[in-house]
């Protein structure tokens, strides 16, 4: 069973830094895309960062600039370095990978449990 687990969360002081992991365990055959997303409280889940297999990274505009996604294909963990942290970051982040199990598998979205990140004034 593919499944994407997620580190680092916790409490943190505004403008502070903090970096999340995401470890994905199981057997696939590739990866597509690797992605951040967030949900506060009473809000829908936001899509933070994203890189495509061979592409570039993309941000959401409200952390462009202070969040960055990284990978590291050997160790099969997805990271996210950010930096100058503000209340309104607070939420829970999920990581999200876009893989296929096998070479003839269609392509499947695989959710983290989630990860709580507070920032506090």
């Amino acid at each position: 069973q593919v499944q994407p687990v997620e580190s680092g969360g916790g409490l943190v002081q505004a403008g502070e830094s903090m970096k999340l992991s995401c470890a994905v365990t199981g057997l696939l055959f590739s990866i597509d895309v690797v992605a951040w997303h967030r949900q506060a409280p009473g809000k829908q889940r936001e899509l933070v960062a994203r890189i495509p297999s061979g592409g570039s990274s993309s941000y959401a505009p409200t952390v462009k600039d202070r969040f960055t996604i990284s990978t590291d294909n050997a160790k099969r963990t997805v990271y996210l370095q950010m930096n100058n942290l503000k209340p309104d970051d607070t939420a829970v982040y999920y990581c999200a990978i876009d893989a296929r199990r096998t070479v003839v598998s269609e392509i499947r979205t695989y959710w983290g449990q989630g990860t709580q990140v507070t920032v506090s004034s």
